[in-house]
């Protein structure tokens, strides 16, 4: 079997794999339903780079042919919103806000099964899905008024037109982040390309290479061996290194700035990698991630050691975004934050920074509060740990979006 065919499938089958192992981690709350909205309280970092900016919902959205799903989203002003709702691939099907609907930026949608014809609401609009399930995620921006964003985030509403059927998702063991499935996942490849329709044009392609391996590897135990061995001694190292390296543009340690993220042109690759290091990424036009697990020179994050980033006065993350920025710290595994004294797991436009008296910006990385940086823009990191940083500009200004901006390199302070 070709070398390339067998890293090809792999990638391409784990990006599928990665949102039903999310299914299922989902699905394990006592209090999960399908169409049935989570309000996440304000503040919770119980999910992957979570954003503690804004009152986060999200809910699992399952229709068919006769019952489609209605979504009311309520009328926002003055503040950052949302309503992303993604298939089961991790593709952006649509995002409900003033900036992309602006014939309809709140009320009444109907969402439906591709070529389905089921009754609705008059003033119900349309929405087609891209299978029979997809992800909703709701965004309502704190802004300084926690109360307020509550409100309006307990307005988003999902209501089932009847009772649709929602397929379980299918059989997959489960696995960590940093012992990732090997051949075994082609075991369930025939399941996983059944359960839901990809919209890549790469798609028919691809397919096709991931029964050819599946095939390959049943022929015999030698043959299964070898392809396990291949997966977890070189694609799997090679794909981490590309998730932090080479998944898109680098700048001075910080990756990111791709403008293929959330609807990925037959990129699985990126694809993949996003369903990995961040679940349900969205579009540039709502936000730009940047990620880096990197020092400026290219040596890995220490939670010990101490760093800096300073943004000088005219590249202030302020300056390059219409929403508002964040940058969080999470581990470098699970990409979930870690505990510390102040219980502060990000910094933002939000935060009470406090400038230099030159109008630059300096934030500072360490176990320690760092002499010389104020107490405000300090982000605790775990002492003796690798981390990650995410860097998010929501509603990002052209220099962002077309590759002119970017945040500074993080300077370690030896």
């Amino acid at each position: 079997m070709d070398k390339d065919t067998v890293a090809e499938a792999y990638i391409y089958l784990l990006g599928r794999a990665l949102v039903v192992r999310q299914e299922h981690i989902d699905r394990r709350d006592p209090a999960f339903a399908y169409n049935r909205v989570k309000y996440n309280p304000l503040s919770s970092a119980d999910f992957v780079n979570p954003n503690f900016d804004v009152a986060y919902l999200e809910s699992w959205i399952a229709v068919d042919e006769d019952h489609p799903v209605i979504l009311e989203v309520p009328e926002i002003k003055h503040r950052y919103y949302t309503a992303q709702i993604l298939d089961e691939w991790g593709e952006v099907i649509a995002n409900i806000n003033e900036r992309t609907f602006p014939s309809k930026p709140y009320g009444r949608f109907a969402l439906c099964r591709p070529g389905s014809r089921p009754r609705a609401p008059e003033d119900a609009a349309r929405i087609d899905l891209h299978s029979s399930k997809a992800k909703l995620l709701g965004r309502v921006e704190i802004k300084g008024d926690p109360n307020g964003a509550v409100v309006l985030q307990k307005q988003f509403r999902l209501t089932p037109q009847g009772l649709p059927f929602a397929p379980a998702p299918p059989e997959l063991p489960n696995f960590p982040n940093d012992i990732l499935i090997g051949a075994e996942l082609f075991e369930y490849g025939e399941s996983l390309l059944r359960s839901a329709f990809d919209v890549s044009p790469r798609a028919a392609d691809m397919q096709q290479k991931v029964h050819a391996v599946a095939a390959h590897i049943g022929s015999s135990a030698a043959a299964r061996m070898a392809v396990d061995r291949q997966i977890r001694d070189k694609v799997v190292p090679a794909f981490k290194e590309y998730v932090f390296t080479k998944s898109a543009a680098q700048h001075e340690g910080w990756i990111g700035g791709s403008s293929h993220v959330g609807n990925y042109n037959g990129d699985y690759w990126l694809r993949t990698a996003a369903n990995y290091a961040g679940i349900w990424a969205n579009t540039p036009d709502e936000v730009v991630y940047f990620t880096t697990n990197r020092d400026a020179e290219g040596e890995r994050l220490d939670g010990g050691e101490t760093y800096l980033i300073d943004f000088p006065p005219d590249r202030l993350p302020d300056k390059v975004v219409d929403g508002y920025w964040s940058m969080v710290l999470v581990d470098d595994i699970n990409y979930r934050v870690v505990k510390n004294p102040l219980n502060r797991f990000n910094l933002s436009n939000r935060s009470p920074l406090k400038k230099n008296t030159d109008g630059s910006l300096t934030i500072a990385l360490g176990p320690k509060q760092v002499a010389g940086v104020p107490e405000t823009n300090w982000l605790p990191s775990p002492p003796g740990k690798p981390y990650s940083l995410t860097f998010r500009t929501y509603v990002p200004k052209a220099p962002v979006k077309h590759g002119q901006w970017a945040p500074p390199g993080v300077t370690h302070l030896h």
